[in-house]
């Protein structure tokens, strides 16, 4: 009975990260926003929230998770000339945050500031299920959330610790821990 039971587990475990795999973040369409909120730590995510902004997808975009010693003018240098004027009037830089649940509540705080209701939530498509769960759980109901995955080829590696870190996240929400 046990044998069957941890069986039926580990099958359900294999369907799950396989569902998983083939249901990554997908990028938006033109939705507009009040604001985008780009969770740093990989390639193409704070392009894609400079690209919405200067399409004018949104009022103002947060960087959660910047590395305190950052700055506009060093984004501006490795962005390149096309995203000065963003950068320049309509961009923060959020440097509370160190993981994707303080990312959420960093974000949370900066929008209730501002005052806005609606955000295009964009990070990695292997990221974004982790990311949104997390930003909706800290998030109330009155909030707008929409995901924009930032296309990627991931690793299996990395599709497997994902799946794993979001798994994790939710048992301790359920567990209260």
């Amino acid at each position: 009975m046990i044998l069957r039971a941890g069986a039926l587990l580990l099958l359900l475990y294999a369907l799950g990260f396989a569902l998983f795999g083939v249901t990554l973040g997908e990028p938006a369409g033109a939705t507009e926003t009040d604001s985008v909120v780009v969770l740093t730590g990989g390639p193409g995510r704070i392009e894609r929230g400079i690209d919405v902004m200067r399409q004018g997808g949104a009022k103002r975009m947060l960087v959660a998770g910047a590395d305190p010693s950052v700055t506009r003018a060093d984004l501006r240098r490795r962005l390149g000339a096309r995203s000065a004027s963003v950068l320049r009037c309509c961009v923060d830089l959020g440097s509370e945050s160190v993981d994707t649940r303080s990312n959420a509540e960093e974000a949370g705080r900066w929008l209730e500031r501002k005052g806005y209701r609606s955000l295009r939530l964009i990070t990695s498509d292997w990221h974004m299920r982790r990311a949104e769960y997390e930003f909706r759980r800290h998030l109330d109901d009155d909030f707008s959330v929409i995901t924009d995955g930032v296309p990627t080829k991931p690793r299996l590696t990395t599709l497997f610790g994902e799946y794993n870190k979001y798994l994790l996240r939710r048992l301790a929400v359920l567990l209260d821990l």
